[in-house]
């Protein structure tokens, strides 16, 4: 992890905000539906 590209940091970083825009909104008994939906549509997306 300690060679990661710095065009890469950015978008983390844009990330990780939106992620703690989104906990401040969303009580944490209803976040993690967002989070397990958004990580369903990635593995259908990957299959």
């Amino acid at each position: 992890m300690a060679n990661k590209k710095t065009d890469d940091q950015p978008f983390e970083k844009t990330l990780w905000l939106t992620a703690d825009k989104m906990r401040k909104n969303i009580d944490a008994s209803e976040y993690k539906h967002v989070v397990l939906g958004l990580i369903f549509l990635k593995y259908i997306s990957d299959s």
